[in-house]
């Protein structure tokens, strides 16, 4: 009976970042600036590798990944947010609450693994280069590939389903502008050990074993660029990595900041927050796009073709 008599919640109010009350415009305009030029910068990098025949390689095939990543990343709060800010609403259906938990951990987890397979593509190229195209073939990419999209969708599928088989009765204001588990799993009413237990298991455990993976093919990776005999070798192999360390030092750091040093101010907190999931995927293209001459070929190329066509 006492269950019969709780209130079934049928919608969530985000309330969004905290302290910025009064600066709704601010954030409009921030926010949508840094959605549109990850959308822009993704989709030039995406369209560049399609048209340029020359970067049909397995490196840029990861890259053409991330790139989607980027693009579905973004687009999971920011969307909501922006109609929110704009039309100063702040509720979600339930759907689209379990929709935005799902596709954060989905693409989260793709975006993990996408790195780590990365990885492994510049240990192979750089300390097995006479191999390099045997071993990273086509079925290979293929392979690694579609296996990072099913892993994670079955991660994400899993944490979804354990957080809204979980009771809502009210309170609905969720303490963050979009939903994510342990910001929606505190208001259900019961007990919530085991949930919380499991997607700190989970979102513990990829990433650390992801990066625990791509620190041991980096320590290859130097160890193998110092053996060289030749100076122009050694730069060569250490720009091809630049880029990819550089992205990976912005995808983990936030992560390790947050994780690892719980004494942090909330401000502070949700700071750091905000840059690993809106600020570095618009990030990615430039760093790719500066450390990268074949990138920076293609797009003068796909400029061109634009102009012609034009």
């Amino acid at each position: 009976m006492e269950m019969e008599n709780r209130t079934v919640v049928s919608e969530f109010i985000l309330l969004g970042i905290p302290n910025t009350k009064g600066y709704e415009t601010l954030l409009f305009i921030g926010f949508l600036a840094f959605y549109l030029c990850t959308l822009l910068g993704n989709l030039l990098i995406f369209s560049a590798i399609l048209a340029d025949s020359r970067l049909h390689t397995p490196m840029y095939l990861f890259l053409c990944n991330l790139s989607v990543l980027d693009i579905g990343f973004a687009s999971i709060s920011t969307p909501k947010f922006l109609v929110n800010l704009w039309t100063k609403t702040r509720t979600i259906s339930l759907g689209g609450c379990t929709s935005q938990v799902f596709f954060f951990h989905f693409l989260g987890s793709t975006e993990c693994l996408i790195y780590t397979v990365m990885a492994f593509d510049r240990y192979v190229a750089i300390c097995h280069p006479l191999r390099y195209l045997i071993i990273m073939n086509w079925k290979v990419c293929a392979i690694l590939t579609a296996g990072t999209w099913i892993t994670s969708s079955f991660h994400a599928t899993i944490l979804t389903s354990l957080t809204f088989t979980l009771p809502y009765c009210g309170p609905n204001e969720v303490d963050y502008f979009f939903c994510d588990i342990f910001a929606v799993a505190k208001l259900a009413c019961a007990d919530t050990y085991v949930i919380e237990t499991v997607t700190f298991t989970n979102t513990g455990v990829v990433p650390m074993t992801c990066f625990f993976l791509i620190l041991v093919s980096y320590v290859r990776i130097v160890y193998s660029i110092l053996k060289m005999n030749s100076a122009e070798g050694r730069r060569k192999a250490a720009s091809t990595c630049a880029s990819h360390l550089t992205v990976v030092i912005l995808f983990f750091g936030p992560c390790a900041v947050i994780y690892t040093q719980p004494q942090l101010s909330n401000v502070v907190a949700i700071s750091v927050q905000i840059f690993g999931d809106v600020a570095t995927h618009m990030l990615n293209p430039v760093i790719y796009t500066l450390r990268n001459k074949e990138v920076k070929g293609a797009l003068r190329k796909l400029r061109g073709s634009l102009t012609t066509s034009c």
